[in-house]
């Protein structure tokens, strides 16, 4: 009989015991939970600043008078095939380690081109870090596979950033973009 009473003991003890162990890894994971969802939705705001048009020169490596001109063809071309384009430029891509996923996540986030259509293209530069990217849509890689897009970094962006002359880049890449997107 106390051999009965011991193992109900134990056995209740045992129960308690788990149910404490589950409770305290149920507050755990929750705690966890609430935590990477506030780190991601920091790193998202840390990582990348708000859009403010077609061009966004945060890096300020353009004068007010070549954003305008660079807005009114992005403009122009948007208005006529509803392709969506956007220029950035960034001295940081902290936190991010990568340039290339940085520009990728970026123009996601900015929902950059018709979600229907996924007709975006984003260029993403840093004089800083001396690095350029195009991004594109889905919809966009089939007339503007990696491949087009890496040829026109290379022919005619890259020549011109290496003289400083960033907005002559900028300017001739978009023109060819342009020409190869229709």
């Amino acid at each position: 009989m106390l051999f009965m009473k011991n193992r109900r003991v134990l056995i209740l003890l045992g129960l308690m015991l788990s149910l404490a162990t589950y409770s305290c890894s149920a507050q755990e994971a929750e705690f966890e939970k609430q935590n990477l969802g506030l780190v991601s939705s920091e790193l998202i705001e840390i990582g990348f600043p708000k859009p403010i048009g077609y061009v966004n020169d945060f890096e300020n490596i353009l004068t007010p008078e070549q954003e305008k001109k660079l807005t009114k063809l992005i403009t122009l071309y948007q208005q006529k095939t509803t392709n969506e384009i956007v220029v950035v430029t960034i001295s940081s891509t902290e936190p991010y380690s990568d340039f290339d996923q940085y520009a990728v996540e970026m123009s996601n986030e900015w929902g950059v081109g018709k979600k229907e259509k996924n007709n975006g293209l984003t260029i993403v530069l840093s004089k800083t870090l001396k690095n350029v990217r195009i991004s594109t849509g889905i919809g966009t890689k089939k007339a503007l596979p990696d491949e087009v897009c890496k040829s026109i970094i290379d022919r005619f962006m890259v020549p011109k950033f290496k003289e400083g002359q960033y907005y002559e880049g900028i300017s001739q890449g978009l023109d060819e973009l342009i020409k190869h997107w229709r």
